[in-house]
């Protein structure tokens, strides 16, 4: 955690006197120069209960030596145990100081803009903003209605002219049917039965004329 809370609320380039920082960065160190002491005690306690159990009943003398040391790192550990506690407390009670710190001159901060856009912008020239937004607004839309309707009479269609143009086609096709029904196709002046009739008749002719000659030759 101390090295979270060191970058985010003290930050990396303030000088070491700063008060909470500087206060924090002193418990720290003595905190974990006690906490190396502890370590060691709780070796030394593990040590000295050994001897005296290993000397116990070979040698009565060595093993009470033992166990009064024993003793005295016990209550040493524990004295460290507690000023290590009493680190950690002032440490959490300072960063949780430093955070409340922190926040309320955010929050003062933000008073402070909040403050100044008030005073730019009382209640009256709130009004008259919004009012000249309307107003341009307004005027915006007028000139659009505007320009829309004119557009529309520029393209707008006479239908009295439309319908004259209409009543002239149908005239037109109308004629036009009349014609096709009253002229002769000319296509039929010209097909192959009319073009195949005088030959046809020539050759009854010949025939007849044969057949005189016969009976003419009997």
């Amino acid at each position: 955690m101390s090295g979270w809370f060191n970058s985010a609320w003290f930050g990396g380039g303030q000088s070491r006197s700063d008060g909470p920082k500087t206060a924090i960065l002193k418990l720290r160190e003595q905190k974990e120069t006690l906490e190396k002491k502890e370590l060691y005690l709780e070796n030394q306690i593990k040590e000295l209960d050994d001897k005296a159990r290993k000397n116990v009943n070979t040698n009565k003398s060595v093993a009470k030596a033992a166990l009064v040391k024993k003793k005295q790192r016990e209550t040493e550990l524990e004295t460290t145990q507690k000023h290590i506690a009493t680190l950690e407390t002032q440490i959490s009670s300072i960063e949780a100081a430093n955070i409340n710190f922190k926040t309320l001159e955010a929050m003062n901060e933000a008073n402070k803009a909040m403050a100044k856009i008030s005073t730019k912008y009382q209640p009256d020239k709130i009004d008259k903003v919004i009012d000249e937004i309307q107003e341009n607004t307004s005027a915006i839309n007028y000139m659009s209605e505007r320009l829309t309707e004119v557009g529309q009479q520029n393209n707008q269609i006479d239908d009295d002219e439309l319908a004259r143009e209409l009543e002239s086609m149908q005239q037109e096709e109308l004629d036009k049917k009349m014609v096709d029904m009253v002229a002769p196709p000319i296509g039929n002046l010209n097909t192959p039965e009319k073009q195949k009739q005088p030959a046809k008749e020539e050759e009854d002719e010949e025939e007849e004329l044969r057949k005189l000659q016969a009976e003419m030759a009997m």
